[in-house]
C-alpha cells in the first residue's frame, strides 16, 4: 500500500500503535523516524524495524509522554529484540533501542509488540 496508508495506527488496549518494518534504511536514522511518528500519533506507541542488506534487524520503540507511566518502550523494544533473535535493548522509557540478527521475523518482533501492548 501507499506510506500514508501504513502510517494509519491500530489500537491495541485503547493504545494507538503503529509497527512497521523498513528495508533501505540506516540503523541510526529509526531515532527520528519514530520521534516524527510519535509527534503525528499525539498518544501512542511506534515501533520501527529497519532490516538490513545482511538480514540483522534494528529496533527502536517510541511511547508517547503520556503513556509511559504505564508502558516503557524498553519492556517492549527487549520483547521485540527477543522475536529478532536478539538478547534486549536499551533506553528510555519514552525511546529504546535493540538488535538482533533475525531480520526475517521483523513481523513476528511488531505482533509480539503488540501483544505486549495488548497486556500492559
Amino acid at each position: 500500500g501507499a506510506a500514508g496508508e501504513a502510517e494509519a495506527p491500530r489500537e491495541v488496549n485503547g493504545v494507538k500503535f503503529i509497527g512497521k518494518q523498513l528495508s533501505g534504511i540506516d540503523a541510526k536514522d529509526l531515532k527520528g523516524m519514530v520521534d516524527e511518528a510519535k509527534t503525528a500519533l499525539g498518544s501512542g506507541v511506534v515501533l520501527l524495524v529497519a532490516v538490513a542488506d545482511d538480514g540483522k534487524a534494528s529496533a527502536v520503540v517510541g511511547v508517547t509522554a503520556d503513556l509511559t507511566a504505564k508502558i516503557s518502550a524498553v519492556d517492549l523494544v527487549r520483547v521485540a529484540s527477543v522475536a529478532l533473535g536478539g538478547k534486549g535493548g536499551g533506553g528510555r522509557p519514552d525511546m529504546a533501542q535493540a538488535g538482533g540478527p533475525d531480520g526475517a521475523k521483523a513481523d513476528e518482533a511488531i505482533e509480539a509488540v503488540a501483544s505486549a501492548i495488548a497486556t500492559a
